[in-house]
């Protein structure tokens, strides 16, 4: 990449490629490390797609910032349903759990972490 990089237009579309792959390829070669990683992202991708063809649906939430929040709980509502996590078990947990909690020591409520 780097030598094909110093023969092309960085503003060209391989350009832009290029550099954004020297940029990231830390990122972007991880899942060569960990074989429980995948190569892509196909299965959650069809997991949240109904997500995403119900965002028109958005339009009629109110503001922007009630359509953000709406989106936000199906995401976490899809993450749940990837991880055999049962959505209200779940949630009951997570508003009796936040009030003793910081900020910033909240991850492990992620429904991926339970």
């Amino acid at each position: 990449m780097l030598q094909e990089y110093q023969k092309v237009t960085p503003t060209s579309p391989i350009g832009k490629a290029l550099s954004y792959s020297m940029k990231r390829w830390k990122e972007l070669t991880e899942f060569v490390k960990d074989g429980r990683l995948e190569v892509d992202n196909n299965r959650i991708e069809n997991q949240i797609r109904p997500i995403a063809l119900g965002r028109k649906n958005f339009l009629f939430a109110g503001s922007h910032e009630s359509a953000q929040r709406i989106a936000m709980i199906y995401s976490l509502l899809a993450s749940c349903k990837v991880n055999d996590v049962e959505p209200m078990q779940w949630l009951t947990h997570v508003i009796e759990e936040l009030p003793k909690r910081r900020v910033n020591n909240i991850e492990d409520l992620l429904p991926h972490k339970g």
